[in-house]
């Protein structure tokens, strides 16, 4: 058993689709720019026909994009993968950042050890989890103040801005957040 994903085909259906309504455009438009017929669009946006080389090109074009971009937006059809943990020598205390969701998906994970720019300030445009493994955080968010300490969270909907800081040594802090790429959240009036 391995640990990196196999090679599965993806499935560019929802990547077609989304790439189509943030255009504004129709399957039929679509259909006409393209040459290829509206039941079979409908049926790759489904995921039901996997278009050839030559008709993704064309779609593509219609979209305003690239073949390579469709296919980096693809969802794998079935994916598992295992992302082990690096080594650390017990005298490095040194801040880290970890990925821990390889790829292009609709979720991003990672893990943050020690302390980092305290100052830099985040705003990610949809929802976030901080969750607390190691340790103690000061997070400001929405201009309010929240000390966390090991097994604590804290959800931020999508555009709140926010800083944190470990407040000890050997923090460790995961966060997992939906991918900028999916459109969870309406924009929302302030």
């Amino acid at each position: 058993m391995g640990d990196h994903k196999d090679q599965q085909p993806v499935r560019v259906g929802a990547a077609v689709r989304r790439r189509r309504r943030a255009l504004e455009l129709t399957l039929a438009v679509v259909a006409e720019r393209t040459g290829l017929s509206v039941p079979f669009l409908s049926q790759v946006e489904n995921d039901r026909a996997r278009p050839s080389r030559g008709s993704l090109e064309k779609l593509a074009d219609a979209l305003r994009t690239t073949a390579v971009e469709l296919l980096a937006a693809a969802d794998p059809a079935a994916s598992v993968d295992v992302v082990r943990a690096e080594p650390v020598a017990e005298d490095d205390f040194r801040p880290r950042t970890r990925t821990l969701v390889r790829g292009h998906h609709q979720l991003h994970a990672s893990e943050f050890t020690g302390d980092h720019d305290a100052g830099r300030e985040f705003q990610h445009r949809n929802d976030e989890l901080m969750y607390v493994a190691d340790g103690a955080v000061e997070i400001e968010a929405e201009g309010r103040a929240y000390r966390l300490g090991r097994g604590d969270t804290l959800y931020l909907t999508g555009g709140v801005r926010h800083r944190w800081r470990a407040t000890v040594p050997d923090t460790r802090i995961i966060v997992v957040a939906v991918a900028e790429h999916i459109e969870a959240v309406q924009d929302r009036s302030r």
